[in-house]
């Protein structure tokens, strides 16, 4: 039936999705058409959520396989370095395919999560429109069969006992108040929309703040994931174990939540689908209040196809018609002798003139072109906007899972690589400069011996030359007093009287640097240092 359609076509991947296989809980395929209050096709979208939650207990076991794998596994003695470094390399190259496909994924969730978002507000906005005109309908019935049995009833009543000498006039009253009957009984032959129990109204309503929490809670979805993803990145940048150890815990969680996001989105998008392939013939098999030829005219609305209201239009124009022409015999003949029926003549051709108006709305609103052009709008809502939102939003929970499921698969890996570096730096020595603890006590030397921390330097940086001692003084030269000039030089030469005479590629700094100045200081320094020896050898 929907073939025949040449205004709406159905897109090629609500087919795609209306040709999965249906199957039921008990496992035995079923049809599928759409039929959402038949208990066996309920079930077939129950089942595409249940494949997504063995999909999920799938992940979880290899995840969990995975997990015990790398805690019994044991290190590699035999090329330590090695070892480390691709290590090292994987969880590198892991975090950075994690954050590029999470990354990916968050933005194919926005553009799903605004699509669908685009469909539903185009499937609302037309049920409000169809709504609009349904309720015009009812209330241009309403007012005009008001007018027709109160108001046109109480003028010719009165015109009645005015006109109760002229049996003609009395007559042309009564055929009015059949004609008034008549219009009466062609407009409640019109639909009545409200028995119906038509009220797209409250649909419309339930369904945009259906769609406000769905788009909301995406949204949240779409932040945390890109959240997760970025501390992830820092934990492992930072190399903090509690922060990846929160990060996996949210993984694990986030990861669950993207599986369940699955299952519900593909059997929507597989329900929607089934409705969008073929949507005339479960709206025709929906005639609770309505005929099937209204609803035939109204969801296909061709050239071929006759109003099936057209017929009591008409009685409704012809009677008003005629209404209009004995009023104005009347206006005519009946006045120049009963003065006072003017007034009630007048007011009976006001009431059919706005009849005439209202009739005039109701034909343009019970056209077909303006509920079928609704009709088709919120088709292409759903079936074109809404449909591939909800693919895309199948895309992002899968790409969303396997970028969990890689950070879970680095993270422990990582942890255990900070772990092992933490091991190292225990074991090492504490005299070791290499040592970050070791160079850290270094810089705060004991006060008692204050150039400790130059002599460790000196003796681990020479290595080879920690043999080297300075030579011995004569004991004479020990025991003599020391001159002021000689602890100046003393104190010119680093402080340490052991070392004044090592030679300078056996000290642990670099030689001074030459100045002219600083070579006449030395020499008259040594003058007097000899003199000084001189004189005190010679005593």
């Amino acid at each position: 039936m929907s073939s025949a359609r040449v205004d709406y076509i159905a897109p090629w991947w609500t087919y795609w999705l209306h040709n999965f296989p249906h199957i039921n809980l008990r496992l035995q395929p079923i049809d599928n058409s759409f039929k959402p209050e038949d208990e066996s096709y309920q079930q077939s979208l129950i089942f595409l959520g249940c494949v997504a939650a063995a999909g999920l207990g799938l992940n979880l076991l290899f995840l969990a396989i995975y997990l015990s794998c790398l805690c019994c596994a044991r290190r590699d003695d035999e090329d330590p370095g090695d070892t480390k470094k691709k290590g090292s390399c994987c969880v590198t190259w892991s975090a950075v395919s994690a954050g590029l496909i999470s990354c990916m994924a968050v933005g194919v969730g926005f553009y799903g999560n605004s699509e669908t978002n685009d469909g539903v507000y185009q499937l609302t906005y037309s049920m409000y429109n169809a709504n609009h005109t349904l309720g015009g309908v009812d209330s241009l019935v309403s007012t005009t069969m008001g007018s027709m049995q109160r108001g046109l009833q109480q003028h010719l009543a009165r015109l009645d006992e005015i006109f109760a000498t002229r049996g003609d006039y009395v007559q042309t009253l009564q055929f009015m108040q059949q004609m008034a009957d008549s219009v009466i009984k062609q407009l409640l032959g019109l639909p009545d929309w409200m028995e119906a129990e038509v009220d797209l109204a409250s649909v419309a309503d339930k369904t945009a703040d259906i769609e406000y929490y769905r788009w909301l809670t995406y949204l949240l979805v779409l932040i945390l994931n890109l959240v997760i993803c970025l501390l992830s990145c820092l934990g492992l940048a930072k190399q903090s174990r509690w922060l990846l150890t929160t990060m996996m815990v949210c993984g694990v969680l986030t990861l669950i939540l993207s599986w369940a996001s699955l299952g519900a989105d593909l059997a929507t998008a597989v329900g929607t689908s089934d409705f969008c392939v073929a949507p005339d013939r479960y709206l025709l098999s929906q005639t609770k209040g309505i005929s099937a030829e209204i609803l035939h005219y109204y969801v296909y609305c061709n050239q071929t196809l006759s109003n099936p209201f057209q017929k009591s239009l008409t009685v409704f124009q012809r009677s008003l018609t005629t209404m209009q022409i004995q009023i104005q015999g009347l206006l005519q003949f009946a006045v120049p002798l009963f003065p006072s029926a003017e007034g009630d003549l007048q007011g009976i051709q006001n009431l059919l003139n706005s009849s005439e108006a209202s009739l005039h709305q109701l034909t343009a609103l019970l056209d077909c072109r303006g509920l079928n052009k609704d009709y088709l709008d919120a088709l292409v809502g759903v079936c074109y906007d809404g449909v591939e939102g909800l693919l895309y939003l199948s895309l992002f929970s899968m790409m969303a899972a396997c970028s969990f499921c890689i950070m879970l698969c680095a993270i422990p890996r990582a942890w255990r690589q900070i772990a092992a570096r933490e091991r190292d730096y225990d074991d090492m020595d504490d005299e070791d400069p290499f040592n970050p603890r070791a160079r850290r006590a270094g810089h705060a030397p004991h006060p008692a011996h204050p150039n400790m921390h130059s002599f460790c330097s000196y003796s681990s940086s020479m290595g080879s030359q920690s043999s080297l001692h300075p030579p011995a003084l004569p004991t004479a030269l020990s025991n003599a007093p020391v001159a002021p000039d000689y602890m100046n030089q003393v104190a010119l030469f680093g402080g340490n009287p052991r070392y004044e005479n090592v030679p300078l590629i056996g000290r642990g700094s670099p030689p001074p640097s030459y100045s002219p100045s600083m070579r006449a200081t030395y020499l008259s320094m040594t003058e007097e240092q000899s003199r000084h020896f001189g004189n005190d050898f010679r005593a």
